[in-house]
């Protein structure tokens, strides 16, 4: 039986991504914050094994790969899954400094600290037995295309895109792949929990507002119009099984128009679109 570990297994693609190769013959080990978000997969499949598991916290980390390794018995570990990630909204000209930390401290250190301490059960840890595992590290569109708002969290997924392509020309000596998916949009929790945490409030009275309310409704409208989580957890399967898998897979719905015209479009008409759309004209304008 294959193993894997899927941090921030709790909702959305992490909990699907953790369902649909457990009910592929894979032994999931499922990161998540609570004990009470953990019932539900042990529910789901006897082939997951929910961990407490907050990439944040360093003493978790330790706890959870030391659990894992125990269920190993000296096999290497097939797959790591770094899906565990937070967005908040807002223009960076005023976002808190503390809530733009807040999104490096899991969605980039956090990702790294799991890589880290997971990297000797993928193999670099040559006592093992069986062949080294891969590294699957969950981005997004804004990894490579940057939108206004969510400045901090496109900083991060872009800083995750490069991590995984530097990891993977490193980690070549030891047999370790290391993969990136950026889906677009898709149907999680994620878009009922924006709609009542992205009020705006704080900024309801700069220029912004207006710009803001337009972006937060083409979001929430795109994310429950997006892909199903399902096929985010077979792309992921794919890239854990495949004998020659993609560097990056981009599941991405209404891909020509959401994805690769903006990708090959040059940035000021990419700008010019976005600022038609969202209202941001400027002052000359």
């Amino acid at each position: 039986m294959k193993t894997v570990v899927i941090t921030g297994a709790s909702t959305g693609i992490g909990r699907a991504a953790a369902e649909h190769l457990a009910a592929n013959g894979w032994k999931v080990f499922a990161g998540v914050r609570k004990h009470s978000d953990g019932e539900p997969l042990k529910q789901a499949s006897g082939n997951i094994t929910p961990l407490i598991l907050d990439v944040a916290k360093p003493d978790q980390v330790k706890a959870a790969v030391a659990a894992v390794s125990k269920a190993l018995e000296g096999r290497t570990l097939d797959g790591l899954v770094n899906n565990a990630g937070i967005a908040n909204m807002g223009p960076l000209a005023l976002q808190p400094l503390d809530q733009i930390e807040q999104h490096f401290e899991v969605n980039v250190f956090g990702l790294m600290r799991a890589t880290q301490a997971f990297l000797p059960l993928l193999g670099m840890d040559e006592a093992r037995e069986g062949k080294p595992g891969r590294i699957v590290n969950i981005t997004s569109v804004g990894g490579r295309l940057s939108a206004p708002f969510l400045g901090a969290y496109a900083a991060t997924k872009h800083a995750v895109e490069a991590l995984t392509d530097s990891l993977r020309r490193e980690l070549v000596v030891y047999g370790i792949d290391a993969i990136a998916i950026g889906p677009g949009a898709v149907k999680t929790p994620i878009w009922d929990k924006a709609e009542d945490m992205n009020k705006h409030e704080p900024y309801a009275n700069t220029i912004w507002a207006k710009p803001i309310e337009k972006f937060a409704d083409v979001m929430l409208k795109g994310g429950r119009e997006g892909l199903e989580p399902k096929v985010i957890g077979e792309t992921i399967e794919k890239a854990l099984s495949d004998d020659s898998p993609k560097a990056r897979y981009a599941p991405v719905p209404n891909k020509l128009t959401n994805w690769t015209i903006p990708t090959l479009l040059p940035k000021r008409t990419v700008d010019k679109v976005m600022a038609k759309r969202f209202g941001l004209s400027g002052k000359d304008d």
